[in-house]
């Protein structure tokens, strides 16, 4: 599983004009990708770092501060582009496999309290967000 975090003031994500979801103030985007051997443990690894990583203002937390956070599905984190000029995406599980993951890395955040905003899954969306910083980390587990 891999997750972008991007610090932001402020995101939304519009799916044919309809806005699907919104964080306003300080908060953390989290891009999150699947991978076919993800579960469960891949899972409390990404929310905790989501949750726990003291990026935002003051070295503080989500957990810490309260902030939002707004879930983002993103196969396209296991693009393989080392051959050719078009991506493989066999490395991005199946979205029967990857949808109820990326749930369970939002209900962990929830769980510990967090306000989760989250797009659609598989849907063509615009994403927008003012990023704070900048600041941008690649998490991995």
């Amino acid at each position: 599983m891999r997750a972008v975090l991007q610090r932001v003031d402020g995101a939304r994500v519009e799916v044919e004009g309809e806005v699907v979801g919104e964080i306003t103030g300080e908060g953390l985007v989290a891009l999150v990708g699947v991978t076919h051997e993800d579960g469960p443990e891949q899972v409390a690894t990404i929310a905790r770092k989501i949750a726990e990583l003291r990026i935002l203002d003051g070295e503080r937390s989500v957990q810490d501060t309260g902030a939002q956070v707004f879930v983002i599905s993103q196969f396209t984190l296991y693009a393989d582009v080392r051959k050719g000029r078009r991506p493989s995406w066999n490395g991005a599980a199946p979205a029967p496999v990857a949808e109820p993951l990326v749930q369970q890395v939002v209900d962990a955040l929830r769980e510990r309290g967090i306000t989760v905003a989250t797009g659609r899954f598989g849907a063509h969306m615009r994403v927008g967000l003012t990023n704070d910083g900048p600041v941008t980390i690649l998490l991995e587990a």
